[in-house]
This record gives C-alpha cells, sequence and structure tokens, in this order.
C-alpha cells in the first residue's frame, strides 16, 4: 500500500472539477512563463551593422600590364647585377577614392613561426631596397584597378640564395582610440616577393639547443608528461620547411613513445623558430633520453634527417626506497644471526685422545705438562722415603757390605 503524505490525502479529498481546474491554471502558468511577455507594437531591435559602408577596403595581388595573371606571389630567378619589371594590382573595394602608398620592404619570420614584413618605419636592406617604385603614391577609383609597374634590381655583390620581401599598398587614415584620443593608423596588404639569387645553394638546419623536463610520479609505476623544447635555426642561404617528431627512449634504448610529425613554418634565411612537445604517459624508468628527429625541405628538394638528443634523471623514488629498505633490513638480520668469533663453543664433545710418544722417538717441541706419578709397588705401603736414608737389605747385611 502507498504511503499518503498529508498533501496526497488532501489532494485525493478534492472534487475532480477542482483538481482539473488546477492542473489547467497550472498549465497556462507554465506556458507564460516559457513564451514570455506578451508581444507589444514596438519591432524587434536588429543588430547593428558590423562595418561602416565607407571604410577602406582594397587587395593587392601580381598582376601584369593588362591585369591579373593569376600568380599568388612574385617569384623570381635572377643573376646578380640583373633587373626585371613587373606590375602589381591594387583595387579598390570601396565606395571612395584610395590614395594608397606603394613601395617594397623586407620580411622576416616570427619567433612563432609566422611570415611577417618590417614596420613601416624601418627602412629595408634587402630585396625590399632592391624594389623600385616610379611614384610612391597612387591614388585608385571606387571599384577600379591599378596595375602599377615596379622594377628589381639585383645588386652584383648580392648573395646567392633566396631573399624575402613584400611588394606594400599601404592607406593611412585617422582613427581615435578606446579612450578617444585620435591616432594614426597605417593599414597595409601586400603580395610576397621570392628572389633567388644564382651562385650556391646552402641549405641547412641546425638544432641548437634541447630542453627536457620531467615530473617524475611518486607511483613507480605511473605516469607523467614530458615536455621537450627545441629551437631550431636556417642555417642555410635558402628558405627551408619539412616536419619534426621527437622519439623518448628509456635505458638500452627501449622507445617509450613517439610524437607524430608535426609541420615546420616556412623559416627564412637566419630565421630560428621554438617548438615545444608534450609527450604524455611516460614512465620513470630513471633515465629518459628525448631525440629531436627533423626531416628538413626546401622548395626544390628533401634534407638529410637532423637529429639531436638529451636526457633527464627520471628515478622511481618510492621503488628505490622500498629497495633500499630492503636491503637494509637483509644485512640486519644477517648481521644478528652471524656468532662472534671470540665466544667459545657451548657445545659438548668428547675429550681429545692424545698416543704416548713412541719409544726411541726423538723428542718433540716442548711443552708444558703436569708428573704423573708412577704407581707404587708392594714395598712402597709405609710411604715415599725420607730424604737421605736408605732402606736396610732384605738379608741384614750392612750397605756395602759384599
Amino acid at each position: 500500500m502507498p504511503l499518503l503524505t498529508p498533501s496526497t490525502r488532501a489532494a485525493r479529498r478534492r472534487p475532480p472539477g477542482r483538481v482539473a481546474r488546477s492542473g489547467a491554471a497550472l498549465a497556462a502558468a507554465l506556458l507564460a512563463v516559457l513564451l514570455g511577455p506578451p508581444a507589444t507594437g514596438e519591432a524587434a531591435p536588429r543588430p547593428a551593422p558590423s562595418a561602416d559602408p565607407g571604410a577602406a577596403r582594397w587587395a593587392v595581388q601580381p598582376s601584369g600590364p593588362g591585369g591579373p595573371t593569376g600568380r599568388n606571389y612574385f617569384t623570381y630567378d635572377l643573376a646578380p647585377g640583373a633587373t626585371i619589371t613587373d606590375h602589381v594590382g591594387v583595387t579598390n573595394l570601396g565606395d571612395r577614392p584610395l590614395t594608397f602608398a606603394v613601395y617594397g620592404t623586407d620580411a622576416y619570420t616570427t619567433t612563432d613561426g609566422a611570415f611577417a614584413l618590417l614596420p613601416s618605419d624601418r627602412a629595408a636592406t634587402d630585396v625590399g631596397a632592391w624594389i623600385g617604385v616610379d611614384r610612391r603614391s597612387w591614388t585608385v577609383q571606387p571599384g577600379k584597378r591599378a596595375d602599377i609597374p615596379f622594377r628589381l634590381t639585383v645588386p652584383r655583390n648580392a648573395t646567392p640564395g633566396d631573399h624575402t620581401g613584400g611588394v606594400i599598398a599601404a592607406v593611412a587614415q585617422d582613427g581615435v582610440t578606446a579612450d578617444g584620443q585620435r591616432v594614426r593608423l597605417d593599414q597595409r596588404i601586400a603580395a610576397r616577393v621570392y628572389l633567388r639569387v644564382a651562385g650556391e645553394v646552402r641549405p641547412a638546419v641546425t638544432v641548437e639547443s634541447v630542453r627536457v623536463d620531467y615530473d617524475t610520479p611518486l607511483n613507480p609505476i605511473g605516469r607523467a608528461d614530458l615536455t621537450v623544447t627545441y629551437r631550431i635555426r636556417n642555417s642555410g642561404n635558402v628558405r627551408v620547411g619539412g616536419t619534426g617528431a621527437v622519439v623518448v627512449d628509456g635505458p638500452g634504448g627501449w622507445t617509450l613513445s613517439r610524437t607524430s610529425p608535426v609541420d615546420l613554418p616556412e623559416l627564412l634565411p637566419g630565421a630560428e623558430f621554438t617548438v615545444t612537445e608534450r609527450v604524455t604517459g611516460v614512465p620513470p624508468v630513471l633515465r629518459l633520453t628525448a631525440t629531436v628527429d627533423l626531416a628538413p625541405t626546401t622548395v626544390d628538394t628533401a634534407l638529410p634527417p637532423v637529429q639531436r638528443t638529451a636526457s633527464v634523471w627520471a628515478p622511481p623514488w618510492l621503488l628505490i626506497a622500498a629497495l633500499v629498505a630492503a636491503g637494509a633490513w637483509l644485512y640486519l638480520r644477517r648481521r644478528r644471526r652471524r656468532p662472534t668469533s671470540a665466544a667459545p663453543s657451548t657445545t659438548p664433545g668428547p675429550a681429545p685422545v692424545s698416543e704416548p710418544p713412541a719409544t726411541g722417538a726423538p723428542a718433540g717441541p716442548a711443552s708444558v705438562s703436569e708428573p704423573v706419578a708412577a704407581p707404587a709397588g708392594p714395598a712402597d705401603r709405609s710411604g715415599p722415603p725420607v730424604a737421605g736414608t736408605a732402606e736396610p737389605p732384605a738379608d741384614g747385611t750392612a750397605a756395602g757390605a759384599r
């Protein structure tokens, strides 16, 4: 029989019509909460436009005298002293005329591996300085494109290898910061320039440093994370990429883990990049060795693999403590059971039996012994003789008489 609470008994005493009206009222209240307040005559607010219709919008791409050529970048192979003329297309995508500053600059690899161009306040010293435009300022009407010519002249003393930069179209505008201060904004869009100067090509990648960090767990059969941080440098004269992986070995070359290869960013000559890999689930096996395995490549071919190792101690402290304690217990137990060499033996045994020396045998080493009395004969019953006297002969004659 189900348990009846006071509220249950009260509900059972209500007439059916009252219960139905209460349920209808409750359902109406819930429906009102779910649907919200009734709509009014005002329209719902619309989100504000995400962008200003008059904002500056433009595009930059490699082009030719008659328009874009379908190239993604400017790519050249030139000898020292050579000159080439090309075009950059700048398209005004806004609804008002824009005035662009068009010029060349150098590229570099950022610390996080990104491709970047020098800021406007830094003068170019490499391929950006070899790019010349007839004039710096160009005005483009709304919805129009200007195919702007430029010249690239390679110095006669240019070093062989890759030289990277960009052709920039920049718009300077006045803006206001969040705290109300007026600033000058320099917005830039560029098309990349990849130039290879003829000569000896020396691709090379160097792993400059490897650092290994490991948080040893107390549990000897536990697992922990191994962090490997390594820095690579493009020590050659061409841009390189490739993949990198980390192999974790234990004592005796026992492979514990291997990471999946990760893509390395494009490194320009002289650039460096730091990679951090986290290897999970590594057991503490006393000594861990991490090997950085690089597979570098250039735009032309693959390069020989590059490896470098670093080690870190990973002692299983709890297991070592247990072994030390067990060894100390065994040592103390064995020491207690070992007899002392100076203590006499308490186990009785048969007395040693010594044989008398044979007659006429040479005397052995001197020894100290107690005198043994000869057994007494019949004449000795009266006791031992007195010193200085002699017993008379048995026939009554005097001593010395014949």
